[in-house]
Order: structure tokens, then sequence, then C-alpha cells
């Protein structure tokens, strides 16, 4: 057999340098197994130091942002110092008992009020608090404690999502109703509102001053 060869002319002859020492510069994540299991283990042993105490502090049920996720509810951050009122109990006190509290997050609604302050006090129906000196705790808040169990995630559930109303027939009042006239009014009234009262106001004062004269 005969072999052609290109003919390299007067270049230079291909050196390639394959030594980069690339294992240097590649971070490497092997201890992440042994990293799993001691969080585990961590997890297990605080869970058996605070016991029976449950193991995440009661936080509330709030409205996921966005439009496209505003349906579904989760757990939040801490309660509002509004929901706390309602319920009875301060801030610090909060803190104690294992109520997480949130000082920048607003009610906007009633609804949201009235969910939240419902699970402070379901809380609080549940909970057992023993004094921190031991005289003065009583037998029968002893046996109360020797047979609580510790809960692993929120101590009150999140409420369920109301059911989806069943397919009917759409009746003839709501045809006759005008939803995006209705909207469009709203937004002007309440855009409007304060450049009304303030001719309102500017009338008045010139009708009681014409009567004066």
């Amino acid at each position: 057999m005969e072999y052609y060869t290109r003919e390299m002319q007067n270049k230079q002859l291909p050196n390639v340098h394959l030594r980069k020492e690339w294992d240097l510069r590649v971070r490497t994540w092997f201890n992440q197994p042994g990293r799993k299991l001691r969080r585990r283990n961590a997890r297990v042993a605080k869970a058996a130091k605070i016991a029976p105490r449950p193991l995440e502090l009661l936080r509330p049920a709030v409205h996921c942002p966005t439009v496209k996720y505003n349906r579904k509810t989760r757990v939040g951050r801490g309660f509002t110092l509004e929901e706390l009122k309602a319920a009875g109990i301060t801030a610090k006190y909060a803190a104690t008992i294992g109520i997480a509290v949130d000082y920048r997050r607003k009610n906007r609604s009633e609804e949201s009020l009235a969910v939240n302050t419902q699970r402070i006090k379901d809380y609080l129906a549940q909970l057992i608090v023993l004094p921190t000196q031991a005289k003065q705790r009583t037998s029968e808040q002893k046996q109360a404690y020797q047979a609580a169990v510790q809960v692993p995630g929120q101590v009150v559930p999140l409420p369920k999502v109301a059911a989806a109303e069943a397919p009917r027939a759409v009746t003839a009042e709501e045809k006759q109703v005008q939803a995006y006239v209705t909207l469009r009014k709203a937004r002007g009234a309440y855009k409007s509102h304060g450049i009304a009262q303030k001719r309102k106001a500017e009338l008045k004062e010139k009708k009681a001053n014409s009567v004066k004269k």
C-alpha cells in the first residue's frame, strides 16, 4: 500500500500542550454525601434536644405574589403586630412561645387578618407553657408535658382552599352587568376623589360667602 502525506511546507510541527493541571482548577463536591449525613444527624439531635417542642415556628398563611400564583396560599415569614394584638398577645411574648413575628408585613384585607388571628388562637389552645421554676409546676402541667408529642411541621395546618364552584348557566342579571365599565368608573372615582372633594369644598365656600354678602 502506498501512503500519501501532505506536505508541511516550512511550518512548525504540531506539539500540543495538554498538561494544563485541570484538576487544580476544578471545584469538586466529593464531600456532599458526608455533609448531607451530618446535616441530618444535626436535625435529629436538635429535635431530641428541644422535644417535645415543635421543630418549626408557627407562621402565617399568606398568598403568593404575582397574578399567576396569588390564588395559592403558603407559609409566610411571620405574623403582623395587628394579628398578634387581635389574638391578645404581644410581639415579645410571641417570640418566647414559638410564634414568628414580622414587623414589616401589613394586613391588606380583613380575611387575612381573621385567618391568621384564628391560627394564633388555635396554637395557643394547644400550647403547654411550663413555669421556669420547677416548684411552680403543677402535676397537671407535668402530665400534659410528658404526654405531649413533637410535631415535625406546622402545628396548625394551613387552611384548605375553597373548592371551585360547579359550572352553571349565566343568569339574566349577570348578563346585564358591565364589568369593564364598572371597573373603569371605580378607577376614575378613586383617582379623582381628592379633586372632587376640593371642588366641593370650594363651591361650599363660595355659597357661604355669597350668603354673607
